[in-house]
This record gives structure tokens, sequence and C-alpha cells, in this order.
């Protein structure tokens, strides 16, 4: 089934009082569905990401495999492409949820429209703005109104449909025990390496009874590490994710950060600058997260309410913590991880996140 979905928020202070509107329309441009709400004080770019992710919500609510989203948010439709950066932290969550939805629908693509072509969603977000404010609004039936009025609480969340993510970086292999970049160079598991993998899956059997799935990049050090965890965890299959891989690291393959950086000192200082640049050669962490984030959105999809153990490299598992952190991009140059260090983390269906642990290394001593 293949429907329109035509979103909009609006803040009137930016941050002000806020409201979204999505309309889902079928392709001869009938209304389906509508969806307004408050969202009480927040910006433009949050209350457009919320109008968004309701659309598709509301897609998904009618069967839809096929969904056109047009919004007149440049940002959104940009950022939701992957043409964009997404540089400010705090939307970072709303577009991985929305990241999660449009892996639910199948094929989902973005369209950016003017304003005056977007007047059916801009009118039920001012509507509900005008609502929230108690201002009289003309008369119109809205077959649906969903206020986000979500609590917020202290309390431990309830694990009930949420999927636990173990998050395990690969064990040492010989270019990282010498600090060297090791992208997609297929550097085996040295003889250390083989004994961290082994005791990561002990402490992954202490954290979880029943083990879902195994998910693994491709490189054999991330194989490998891998196949020890599942035997560990009674024989899970190994399921191999290609989008999972560690950065290209381009020229600086094998070289260490002192070696790089007298070689190529301005590239490494625009790089460490920016996630949109790429090391000569190689691969931005912006197109890293892009995959990322696709893969991870299936496999939450595929292995829903279980117990997945996901086994990659730095890049990648800084790039998913930093998104559930909703941290800044500094966070990816700060936060260290060990060969065969254990994340844990919990999402749930309505996009919410609790970050269990970073790290974990106790079980290498």
């Amino acid at each position: 089934m293949r429907v329109l979905v035509e979103a909009d928020g609006g803040s009137r202070g930016n941050p002000g009082p806020a409201g979204y509107g999505s309309v889902v329309l079928d392709t001869d441009g009938q209304v389906l569905l509508e969806r307004q709400g408050s969202l009480g004080v927040t910006t433009n770019n949050v209350a457009e990401y919320t109008g968004l992710i309701e659309g598709l919500k509301a897609a998904l609510e009618l069967g839809a495999t096929e969904v056109n989203v047009r919004m007149d948010s440049k940002l959104v439709v940009e950022q939701m492409s992957g043409r964009w950066q997404i540089k400010n932290a705090g939307l970072r969550p709303l577009a991985a949820e929305a990241a999660q939805l449009v892996a639910r629908i199948g094929k989902v693509t973005f369209e950016w429209i003017p304003r005056e072509r977007n007047k059916a969603a801009d009118a039920l977000a001012n509507r509900a703005m005008d609502e929230a404010a108690g201002k009289p609004v003309a008369d119109r039936v809205v077959p649906e109104v969903i206020t986000l009025a979500a609590p917020k609480s202290w309390a431990p969340p309830s694990l009930h449909d949420a999927t636990r993510l173990i998050l395990v970086r690969h064990g040492e292999s010989t270019l990282t025990s010498q600090g060297r970049y090791s992208g997609r160079g297929d550097v085996p598991l040295s003889e250390q390496g083989e004994a961290q993998a082994m005791a990561a899956g002990g402490r992954v059997a202490g954290l979880a009874r029943d083990v879902t799935a195994i998910v693994s990049s491709p490189l054999s050090r991330c194989v490998r590490t891998a196949e020890l965890i599942s035997a560990e965890v009674g024989g899970v299959p190994v399921t191999v994710v290609d989008d999972l891989i560690e950065v290209d690291f381009g020229v600086w393959e094998g070289l260490t950060f002192a070696e790089a950086q007298e070689q190529w000192p301005r590239e490494m200082e625009a790089w460490l600058g920016s996630t949109s640049v790429a090391p000569p050669g190689g691969e931005s962490f912006q197109a890293v997260s892009k995959r990322v984030r696709g893969a991870m959105a299936t496999v939450l999809q595929t292995y829903a309410g279980g117990v997945v153990v996901v086994v990659s490299h730095v890049s990648p598992i800084k790039l998913i913590l930093r998104d559930a952190l909703a941290a800044s991009d500094a966070f990816l140059h700060r936060l260290y991880l060990d060969t065969a260090g254990v994340s844990t983390m919990d999402a749930w269906p309505d996009g919410n996140i609790a970050v269990r642990s970073v790290n974990e290394t106790a079980h290498l001593r």
C-alpha cells in the first residue's frame, strides 16, 4: 500500500509553545488520517521531527509499505535523506526513532515542498498550538488527536517489550595492540585477542540467560570474536551484517595517529573537526553513521523484544552510543573503547533508550 505523508511542526518563539500536524493521504489525494498535538515548550526542529514521526506511525497503522514524505522543512528532509549531518544532539534520538519507523515500513522517500503546498499539516500544527493556548479555532473534524505528554520519571523503566543490545568490540589484533589504524584491513585476532573474546563471551553469558541473536561485522576479527561468544551462550548462530564494518581509514590504514598526523596534518585537523570529513581515500563518520543506523533499525525490527549481541568495531559502537546518549560529535573523540569491552543498552518500540553500561572490562582482568 502506497501513501503520502505531509508533516509539519512549529514553535511560537523557537523555543516556545509548539505543536505538530501530520496528514496521511492516498495516491489520489484523499485524506486517510490526520494527527495533531501540542508539545509544550520546544523548538521548531523538534516539532517538525515530531510531525514526521507521528505521520510515519499513522502510515504504519494503515499498513503502508511505501511512503512518500513531503515536508517544507529542508533540515528534516536533508537529514533523513542522509545528505546533511545531524549536528544538534537533541535531534538525534528523534531522527533515530524516525529511522526505525522507516525501516519498519520498507520504502520511504523524502521530498521538500514549499510551505504553501504543506497547508494542511501546517494548519493542524497551528490548531494544536491554538488549542493548547485556549484560543478558539474554526470547527473542523479531526479523526484523532494525539497529544504528547509522556511523563518523565527517575523510576527504573520496565523491561517489558524492550530489546536488549549487548555491544562488544572485537578482541585484540596485531594492529590494535600497536595503536595503529585498523579499518577495512582484515586483520585476525591475536592470541591475546582470542582470550579476550572468550572472556567477553563469559560476560555476555552473565548478562543474559537467553541470547536471541548474535550479529557481527564481516571482518574476521569480529566474526571470530562472535564465534567465541557464541560458544559461551549455547551456540547461537552468528549472522554477518555488512554495514557493521569499521570505518575505511583510507591511506591511514596501518599507521599510528602520530604517523598520519605528520604526513597529513591539514587533513587530520579537518577530520578531527568534522564528522563529514573523510581521511584521504577513506570514509567519513557521517557516512558510517548512516549505514550503522540503518543496520541497527533492521536489527531492532528483526529481533524485537529479544537479546542481541552486536560484535563490531570502535567507530560503529561509538556512533551507536553517541546516538543513544544524545551526545555531541565530541563524544566520538572522548570515549575510549577497549578491545573486547562490553556496553549494554535497552531499546523500546516507542524509541526510548536506556544505556546500562559503557565499556565494561572487568572480565578482562
